[in-house]
């Protein structure tokens, strides 16, 4: 398999984004008046600090947008780096999301920590202490992370309107019934509202396929 042909997949794990809304409005919805509500599948990416963006990629250097992602602002970037866990096992070409944090973070399914010997913890994002770390290898030079490796658990974006209709508040949690083929219903996912979130549960790519969501026919959000 080509390097391109890989970029391209692990971007389109990324943004890849199944259209419930559509699906919903075809198939019916338990509530007409349910405000849209898209699955993504989160593929493995990470997050970068401006200082470790210029580490990796040269100096002066910052991220070029390669593809908008579901919440507004933010971005696939161009750039690409190597993730070495122990015994210099790799996984060579991880995207980088935008815009910069103030600490670099590594998010990975089980399976990817599982071929990187990396074990890492369910972390809500930027949650990273005590958290495992790794190499992180660019075009331009080297950066060890001493933490900052996690899983991130599962959870809901949305602004404060959704949170008034689930009857919910940032912090609660919420589950998800999935109707597929592998019909699953997947609990405790960690509600993060604020005032302009678009309504929008993010996956990791294991959650994703067990579930079968690229042939999902209806999604449903409810309070646990």
């Amino acid at each position: 398999m080509s390097t391109a042909t890989i970029d391209r997949y692990q971007i389109e794990q990324i943004v890849r984004e199944v259209v419930l809304g559509t699906l919903s409005a075809q198939f019916g919805s338990p509530d007409s008046h349910a405000p849209k509500l898209a699955v993504s599948i989160s593929a493995r990416h990470l997050h970068l600090t401006d200082e470790h963006v210029e580490t990796l990629f040269g100096r002066g250097r910052t991220l070029t947008i390669h593809k908008p992602l579901y919440q507004d602002g933010f971005y696939a970037a161009e750039e690409t780096v190597m993730v070495v866990g122990p015994k210099r096992r790799m996984l060579p070409s991880v995207r980088v999301l935008g815009p910069t944090r103030k600490a670099s973070q590594v998010e990975l399914a089980f399976t990817d920590a599982i071929s990187l010997g990396i074990d890492c913890p369910v972390r809500a994002s930027g949650d990273i202490a005590g958290s495992a770390g790794c190499v992180l290898v660019g075009p331009a030079g080297v950066v060890e992370l001493s933490e900052g490796v996690i899983r991130a658990e599962r959870h809901v974006h949305m602004n404060q309107r959704d949170a008034a209709y689930y009857g919910v508040k940032n912090g609660d949690r919420v589950s998800l019934r999935i109707e597929s083929s592998c019909t699953l219903v997947l609990e405790d996912l960690l509600v993060r509202a604020d005032e302009t979130s678009k309504l929008e549960v993010h996956l990791d790519t294991d959650e994703g396929n067990a579930a079968d969501l690229d042939h999902a026919t209806r999604v449903e959000l409810f309070k646990s």
